[in-house]
């Protein structure tokens, strides 16, 4: 399932992306197939085994939106116009003082100490507005905590609370940061046609059930968006990224992105998510203007 969900962004596209999109020949021939199929199990036999998912397994990583909005929101289109520019108001103090760090404690079994953001990272990091326009007001703020679906499962999380005028329940901000991302053992593709192997904008959430994760993909203005397969191993998931249906001829300097769904045949579980242009994790950020 695709879902177009991003901007245009011009001027600032990678050269070689333009020409993918716009001006490639149509559709992967197959030996460029055969080529990221092999790319793509290199990225899996470097990673299964390795130093690398042994340091993932052990660490903190979301993958789920680290902000949690009140129930149902939002209660009109202004207050969700208003949480997509990122426009809030402060009616109040934030907290001044916070412990350094908080504890994640997996439904599991083990526990990770983390450092902790304080109430004015968390607020800056949901709150980058305050300008004209429909706004969300934030009447409160205080520590607490919520669960999150992580690389190691379920997880109870340290949270700042955000209370929002006219709703009931707060908007959470998970209040502890990933662990660092082990350095992969293997580098990124080298000589790769674009159209065919295209890296991940962003990892966005993994479903319920874990038998699905949504990513956002790039593409040209020209083409038919963005395709995403993925090879299952015990240890990982990689993800191949490509470009459909790409047309000849010129075309404006644009980058699309799109949130694309891509079915597993087993839940992900604690297996790591790869992209295989980077060959690394799929990176995951949270950006408001694609929630």
């Amino acid at each position: 399932m695709r879902t177009r969900v991003a901007q245009a962004v011009g001027l600032l596209v990678p050269f070689a992306l333009l020409l993918a999109g716009c001006g490639s020949e149509h559709g992967s021939s197959r030996s460029q197939t055969r080529d990221t199929d092999s790319r793509a199990q290199k990225v899996a036999d470097a990673w299964d085994g390795s130093r690398a998912a042994e340091v993932w397994r052990k660490g903190y990583y979301p993958m789920a939106d680290v902000v949690q909005l009140p129930d149902n929101a939002f209660r009109n289109t202004a207050d969700k116009t208003a949480y997509g520019n990122q426009n809030f108001v402060l009616d109040g103090e934030l907290p001044t003082t916070s412990p350094e760090k908080g504890k994640v404690e997996w439904r599991g079994g083990g526990s990770l100490t983390l450092p902790l953001m304080d109430a004015r990272q968390a607020y800056d990091s949901v709150a980058r507005g305050g300008g004209e326009g429909p706004h969300l007001t934030v009447t409160k703020a205080k520590l607490g905590e919520t669960t999150l679906v992580t690389s190691r499962g379920p997880a109870t999380v340290p949270a700042w609370l955000f209370t929002l005028k006219g709703y009931d329940t707060p908007l959470k901000r998970v209040a502890i940061e990933p662990s660092e991302l082990p350095k992969s053992p293997i580098g990124p593709a080298r000589e790769t046609p674009m159209d065919s192997l295209m890296p991940l904008e962003q990892f966005i959430r993994t479903s319920a059930d874990g038998r699905s994760v949504t990513v956002l993909a790039g593409h040209g203005a020209c083409d038919d968006g963005p395709s995403v397969r993925a090879l299952e191993t015990d240890g990982s998931v990689v993800l191949t990224a490509a470009i459909v249906g790409a047309n000849d001829g010129s075309c404006t300097a644009n980058l699309l992105m799109e949130n694309v769904t891509v079915k597993l045949e087993r839940e992900l579980g604690e297996r790591v998510l790869l992209d295989a242009f980077t060959g690394a994790p799929v990176a995951y950020g949270h950006d408001t203007r694609h929630g």
